[in-house]
């Protein structure tokens, strides 16, 4: 890491976005996202269920999930409120809060599906039951609240169920030993700890990822103390006859100091990760970073997609072998390009490199971004690169991690935009709005103006009463390295002379009206693939910034495999104002039929226009076919 010290996030309240691209994504949210998955939650019994009126019998048996869908909203929700107060969007959340505060047993346990559906088994099923990821996503959501409205009601919840968890999961506790078959509530854990500064926080997440993997393995004595296949023994019926491949499906395999290969399901192992990045940080676990960086390789070098997208393999809803990144068939779901954001958030606050930032912001604006419509109340779950027109985005999904999971995040953006080191300032994306430093007793403001994605200079002024020392440290993306023109307080700059670890680095003593500007060169650009991804041979992906574009058949009257870019062929920019988003126009040629199936004769070509928009605007236009990775005619 570069000389200052650790990095962490900004309070969401340090933040304003106020940024053209942005902002109108984030008020649907606010406006139409978020009202609608309260209406689903509602309307699905989710919410309702937390009555624990349910039973034996009845219809709609509650799901081991399904709290874990309110968590989400009610985080969402309260990042929402943290930037736009909104007293009956508060209301709503305080009634959902009162009815989990209702449900919560009096030694602190909280999980409607073992109160009504399997009492008397806590802890016995935690391989499939998603009991402990549950539990991450309401403590999530209680430490959100807290710092959204200063209110207790769900921390406290949360913290009588991390106490209880605690004691389950201690030496000589019911559960000692074991850990979630799902992650996530290792995260949720450092975040509590953050929050409250109670060290058991922190010491339950790293007993649960050091009892990872060990042997003997937990979740097979487990089953054999149980006695019954688990809940989803019926999806799983050969997992008993290949117990290696289902331990990797959960990365369980081996302990997470020793794995070496993103293995699994992809979201499980996301949030895997992102914990064990979080306590490499907190512990100074060299162990624990070393190996996030193999596996951060592993994933970035082999498994994942151009868009961001992971978790090629639909049959697990995770990873194939490395370069196994079928475009039409794979599977990459928006809550695992959620889960790399999150990881990728984490190793660049770890380690102070740009490089994961690329990555995040990669995901984010193509992977992510593509898993709901314009209008935010359809989603995918599911991201693939290729469609023949059958995929669509649907109102709601009968698991339904994704859709809230799509409002947290873009309602959390300002964790993302920005980082705080010792005397530094880190910019790690191109947001327009402003952001507070404090150092010492100093406080230092930074003014963005950008049109980023669709522009790429960037306008940094720094807002303060007195000059005041530190690092400005702004992110320079590896795909703008070279025609990136830099100038501070109107002075040019050579790039080179101040880029350390993937940031442009100014040291110096700042007066209030300082600017820096950075230009990021935004010509359209093609992206080759490695010819071992072997859907992609002879194909091209086109860029623009950090977008990905992508063809639709709507956009074109040949079929698109019957579409090749020339080599030398160039492409304009141009708005789209229905879709809202640049799009890029050029010229191409289609393949013609010739009448036979197999002729012994090229086919001829005919010239075609093209016309390619970002990845993840696709199907806002009703059914179409799509592909991001064209045909390329080299001569």
């Amino acid at each position: 890491m570069p000389a200052s010290t650790r990095r962490s996030s900004l309070p969401i309240t340090d933040v304003v976005i106020d940024d053209a691209f942005w902002a109108p994504r984030r008020e649907t949210v606010r406006t139409a996202t978020l009202p609608q998955q309260e209406h689903m939650l509602r309307t699905g019994g989710q919410i309702e269920a937390l009555a624990h009126a349910w039973k034996p019998g009845d219809p709609n048996e509650p799901h081991v999930f399904w709290e874990s869908d309110v968590a989400k909203w009610i985080e969402a929700a309260s990042y929402s409120l943290a930037t736009h107060p909104d007293a009956a969007l508060e209301r709503r959340v305080d009634e959902v809060i009162e009815a989990l505060a209702g449900a919560q047993q009096e030694d602190g346990y909280l999980n409607t599906y073992f109160t009504v559906v399997r009492p008397g088994e806590r802890f016995t099923d935690l391989r499939d039951a998603h009991e402990l990821y549950v539990a991450g996503h309401l403590i999530e959501a209680g430490v959100a609240h807290h710092a959204a409205t200063g209110k207790t009601t769900l921390l406290g919840i949360v913290r009588r169920l991390a106490d209880l968890i605690d004691r389950e999961f201690a030496p000589g506790g019911a559960a000692e030993g074991g850990y979630d078959g799902h992650e996530e509530i290792e995260l949720a854990l450092v975040k509590l700890y953050r929050a409250t500064g109670e060290r058991r926080y922190l010491d339950l997440a790293a007993r649960l990822i050091d009892a990872r993997g060990t042997q003997p393995f937990y979740f097979e004595l487990e089953a054999q103390r149980r006695g019954t296949p688990g809940y989803f023994g019926h999806v799983f019926p050969d997992r008993d006859a290949h117990p290696q491949r289902f331990r990797e499906y959960n990365q369980s395999h081996l302990p997470v100091r020793e794995q070496r290969e993103v293995v699994g399901h992809a979201v499980r192992a996301m949030y895997l990760y992102s914990a064990m990045a979080d306590l490499a940080q907190e512990l100074d676990d060299a162990a624990l970073r070393e190996s996030c960086e193999r596996l951060w390789d592993d994933l970035t070098g082999t498994k994942l997609y151009v868009t961001g997208g992971l978790g090629a393999d639909p049959s697990i809803e995770g990873f194939a072998g490395p370069y196994e990144l079928p475009d039409a068939s794979g599977y990459a779901e928006t809550c695992a390009a959620i889960g790399l954001v999150l990881w990728a958030k984490r190793m660049a606050l770890l380690t102070g490199e740009g490089r994961y930032i690329d990555v995040l912001e990669r995901a984010l604006y193509n992977a992510v971004l593509s898993g709901a419509s314009a209008d935010g109340v359809c989603y995918f779950y599911g991201n693939p690169l290729a469609s023949d027109g059958s995929v669509e985005r649907k109102e709601w999904f009968g698991v339904a991690c994704c859709p809230p999971n799509f409002a947290r995040l873009t309602q959390s953006l300002e964790y993302y935009a920005y980082a705080q080191g010792d005397h530094e300032a880190v910019v790690d994306l191109f947001v327009a709005g402003t952001a507070r430093f404090r150092f010492d007793e100093t406080a230092v403001g930074l003014r963005v103006s950008t049109e980023y994605p669709h522009d790429g200079a960037v306008r940094i002024e720094i807002e303060a009463d007195a000059e005041s020392e530190f690092i400005l440290a702004v992110r320079l993306p590896e795909w703008a390295r070279q025609g990136a023109v830099l100038r501070v307080v109107g002075e040019p700059l050579d790039v080179g002379t101040v880029l350390d670890g993937g940031y442009v680095r100014l040291s110096r003593r700042w007066s209030p009206g300082d600017v820096v500007e950075l230009e990021l060169p935004m010509e359209p650009r093609r992206i080759w693939a490695d010819p071992r991804v072997t859907s992609t041979v002879g194909r091209v992906a086109l860029h623009r910034g950090p977008l990905v574009f992508c063809l639709e058949g709507v956009d074109h009257d040949a079929p698109l495999d019957a579409i090749s870019l020339p080599r030398g062929a160039s492409f304009a920019v141009a708005r789209d104002d229905a879709l809202g988003v640049d799009v890029l126009v050029g010229d191409g040629v289609a393949d013609e039929p010739s009448g036979d199936l197999y002729p012994e004769r090229p086919l001829g070509r005919r010239p075609i226009p093209v016309r390619a928009v970002p990845y993840a605007a696709w199907n806002n236009r009703g059914r179409s076919s799509m592909t991001v990775w064209v045909r390329e005619a080299v001569a």
